[in-house]
């Protein structure tokens, strides 16, 4: 088919590069690529699922979402992050991603600045440029934190500041001091806040704090994908003021209809049932964090440790990642993240310590040959 027959918002974005390195690898490779938890879905979630396929509950749902499961919504948030939603200011969605794009959807006009983290998650940019709008990297200090004060000098005319915290592929954490300021800033200029706060519960340390607690204009967005290892159920939500929720549904509504009826009860039991699992993997990925920087810190790879999230952002030169690519390992490029960060690679602990010391091994022995 001839190239002018498709949409210029799509063909000015490219596949993710995550997805490129996972589709690329051999059968050998260890994937420390994909941000994708390797525990089983907690036992009583699975169970709820299955009891849902047993009492039929397999058509559609209400657009916004069942209602016990946003009302679970709006305690989580109570309970956890000291937010007050109602149910009618929750949107459940097919994953966070979802919740991203119907949000750009409703909320971004053609030429919009969309300020993001640059290197960010990889979804902002793209689905920035896909509802017209126009993605405007921040910079990071020497941290990898966000610089507010050079976030600060950007915000003028923006439409959007999108937060991550705790942070992909960096896994920084910002400080409660850092998110007030940037959320109360945001306000005075009348720049919407969208707060990503999918990897919540994965601190060391260091405590996650919701930006919601410090202005109205806050939109926030979570999913079970993380927290419960349910990726591939596909279950997000977002919460935010009553206008945007009302903006929001229009978008979700003809994309989606509903979040998958199956998942969304297994949702339930994840957000109101025993969150003992949750507590179990934050600690491994801990375990699996301090072997994996102290492995690479051994090699003389240098790097500020990751304070949550399942990832480490690693300077490193291009020869080096290529070296480590051929060695089996998959990692992802900076470049994949946005424009400031080409020598860097992110390298994700959400594998198993077995898998993490075979990676090891092999990173060592592509750093031998440098």
């Amino acid at each position: 088919m001839a190239g002018d027959r498709f949409a210029e918002r799509v063909r000015g974005i490219e596949i993710s590069g995550i997805r490129k390195m996972f589709e690329g690898a051999g059968e050998d490779a260890i994937n420390l690529g994909l941000g994708q938890p390797d525990f089983p879905t907690p036992v009583h979630v699975r169970e709820a699922a299955k009891e849902a396929i047993d009492r039929g509950m397999t058509g559609y749902t209400m657009n916004s979402g069942i209602p016990e499961l946003r009302e679970a919504v709006c305690e989580k948030f109570r309970r956890e992050n000291d937010l007050s939603y109602s149910p009618e200011q929750v949107i459940v969605t097919a994953g966070a991603s979802e919740a991203l794009h119907i949000m750009m959807q409703a909320l971004v006009e053609r030429g919009d600045r969309v300020l993001i983290a640059d290197p960010g998650f990889v979804s902002y940019a793209a689905l920035a440029t896909l509802a017209g709008g126009r993605a405007e990297g921040l910079s990071l200090d020497a941290s990898l934190h966000l610089d507010v004060e050079a976030a600060k000098e950007r915000m003028d005319g923006a439409r959007l500041l999108v937060l991550n915290t705790p942070a992909n592929p960096t896994g920084m954490v910002e400080s409660e001091e850092s998110v007030k300021a940037l959320v109360e800033y945001a306000e005075d200029k009348g720049v919407t806040v969208v707060s990503d706060e999918v990897y919540e519960h994965f601190t060391y340390g260091k405590p996650h704090v919701s930006a919601a607690r410090f202005g109205e204009d806050v939109v926030t967005l979570n999913a079970t994908s993380k927290t419960y290892s349910m990726t591939g159920w596909r279950l997000g939500y977002m919460a935010a003021p009553d206008a945007v929720v009302e903006e929001c549904i229009k978008v979700h509504q003809y994309c989606q209809a509903c979040a998958t009826s199956i998942s969304q009860s297994a949702a339930l039991a994840a957000l109101t049932g025993d969150q003992a699992p949750v507590a179990a993997m934050r600690e491994e990925y801990r375990a699996r964090r301090d072997l994996l920087c102290s492995g690479l810190a051994d090699m003389g790879l240098k790097f500020p440790t990751p304070e949550g999230a399942f990832y480490a952002f690693v300077p490193m030169g291009r020869d080096l990642f290529a070296r480590i690519v051929e060695k089996g390992v998959i990692i992802v490029p900076g470049s994949a993240f946005g424009t400031c960060a080409p020598d860097y690679a992110r390298i994700s602990y959400a594998a198993s310590q077995d898998d993490l010391r075979r990676a090891l091994a092999r990173i060592a022995e592509a750093v031998l040959e440098g």
